[in-house]
């Protein structure tokens, strides 16, 4: 269950960063990043405190994620699958297993929502196909 006792603010920044260090080095994900992205520190300070407010149940994040990921051109399931592969390598590399699990839990449905919401935006009378589970 999330909350102060799951994490330090230290570990949730920790994997963010390590995360998105991956991302930005990814030959995949890195250049839709770095396109869409002009001030790195911000935007990560902006996912320390999402993850915070999930992980920890901080309450520090205030922002609408949809409408910034539904703008974004040319997006697919397998850049979708690309980002959770990528989430889950790093989750399975902290110490904290109880955090990573529930980071990865997260990260799955955060996902598949981002997904949803994307093809709907793109097509609403469509019906959206969810992420395969791998």
């Amino acid at each position: 269950m999330p909350g102060t006792q799951l994490c330090t603010e230290a570990e949730v920044a920790a994997l963010v960063h390590t995360f998105y260090a991956r991302v930005r080095q990814d030959e995949v994900l890195g250049p839709i990043f770095e396109a869409h992205i002009d001030d790195w520190d911000r935007h990560l300070s902006k996912l320390v405190d999402f993850w915070s407010a999930i992980l920890r149940r901080t309450g520090r994040f205030s922002g609408a994620p949809m409408p910034r990921h539904a703008a974004l051109p040319g997006l697919s399931a397998e850049l979708f699958q690309h980002w959770l592969k990528l989430f889950r390598e790093n989750a399975a590399a902290l110490a904290n297993r109880a955090m990573g699990d529930e980071a990865c839990a997260m990260a799955e449905r955060i996902a598949q929502s981002l997904w949803m919401g994307y093809q709907i935006s793109r097509d609403p009378d469509a019906v959206p196909s969810a992420l395969a589970h791998r």
